[in-house]
C-alpha cells in the first residue's frame, strides 16, 4: 500500500497531517527544502508520542530538555527559517495527559503517537535568516 500524502497545498501555503511514529521536525525540515519556503508560521495539534521540551537556562545558554511520552498536543505554534543554509524551526508547544495536566515550553524534538498530528503552514514570502546573539546566546529571528 503506498504511504500516504503527508501534505497539501493551500491558498496561504499548505497543510500536513503527519502520522505516527513521523519525526515532525524532520517533516518540515523536507517540507520547506521540497516546496522552497522562505520562512513561515506554523499552527498545528495532534498527538504526540514523545516530545522532548527545553527550558533556555540564560546562565548556561542551553536548553534544560524533559522528555515525555503519549500526550496530547494540545498547541504548536513557532516560525519556519533558514541558518547558514539549512531549515530552521523555532517552535513552542503544549500538551496535555490523561490525568489533564499539561506541559509546554520550546519544543526540542517532537514524534507524532498513536493517531494524527496536523500542521497549518503559512508562508511568508519573504527568506528569513536566524543567527546567533551572542548577548541571549540563542538563535534570533533576524529581520
Amino acid at each position: 500500500m503506498p504511504e500516504p500524502r503527508r501534505h497539501i497545498a493551500t491558498p496561504t501555503g499548505f497543510l500536513m497531517v503527519l502520522r505516527q511514529s513521523d519525526d515532525v521536525f524532520a517533516r518540515l525540515e523536507a517540507l520547506m527544502r521540497e516546496e522552497a519556503i522562505p520562512s513561515a508560521f506554523i499552527s498545528g495539534l495532534g498527538f504526540a508520542g514523545q516530545v522532548t521540551f527545553g527550558f533556555f537556562d540564560y546562565e548556561k545558554k542551553e536548553y534544560k530538555p524533559k522528555t515525555m511520552h503519549d500526550l496530547e498536543l494540545t498547541n504548536l505554534s513557532g516560525t519556519l527559517a533558514w541558518k547558514d543554509g539549512k531549515p530552521s524551526i523555532h517552535a513552542h508547544g503544549t500538551a496535555g495527559d490523561d490525568s489533564f495536566r499539561t506541559f509546554g515550553g520550546h519544543l526540542l524534538a517532537l514524534e507524532v503517537g498513536r493517531g494524527s498530528l496536523e500542521i497549518s503552514v503559512t508562508v511568508i514570502a519573504t527568506r528569513l535568516e536566524r543567527a546567533v546573539d551572542p548577548g541571549i546566546g540563542a538563535n534570533v529571528l533576524q529581520l
